[in-house]
């Protein structure tokens, strides 16, 4: 508007200044952000395996050698190793975390004490449930439609997918 009052560019407009003091409020609430999560400055994780992030992304664009869509990310908190597991559906997940904690637990001599993933049914199931109450498994579950508290699983299937 001050533009257009400055150059005289429209007949008939008031010659004055006019002041912008924000107070829209569909401007302000446009120019919110959502709060993000704490940051923790100490690490409370001291052993391998205690805690291990885990999530399942797919289906990819670029297929695997033997034809696999889906991937597992498994990473451990504590030193962020990485384990990536290629699946040809979802319903292999169970089987596969399986065999891998107990394989990984009798290698490493650690046990796994919590496992952090989102709500999907791959992790959410009755023989998942029963595994993990066998071993005495603690499960954290992160809310729906919030990736910041599965951020370490996340930023991991980021790179990955950047990489293909």
């Amino acid at each position: 508007m001050n533009k257009l009052v400055k150059g005289n560019l429209v007949r008939g407009f008031p010659s004055k200044i006019f002041k912008n003091d924000h107070s829209c409020d569909a401007c302000q609430k446009g120019k919110q952000h959502k709060a993000s999560c704490k940051t923790k400055l100490v690490n409370s994780i001291s052993k391998p395996l205690h805690m291990i992030h885990m999530d399942l992304f797919g289906p990819i664009i670029v297929k695997s050698l033997m034809k696999k869509f889906y991937c597992l990310v498994v990473t451990d908190d504590f030193s962020r190793f990485s384990w990536i597991f290629f699946l040809s559906t979802k319903d292999e997940t169970s089987g596969i975390l399986k065999t891998f904690i107990t394989e990984t637990e009798n290698q490493l001599d650690y046990k796994v004490k919590v496992i952090r993933s989102d709500n999907g049914t791959e992790f959410k199931n009755s023989i998942m449930n029963q595994f993990y109450e066998m071993k005495g498994i603690k499960r954290e579950f992160s809310v729906a439609r919030t990736p910041q508290q599965n951020g370490v699983a996340d930023r991991r299937n980021r790179t990955l997918t950047e990489l293909l």
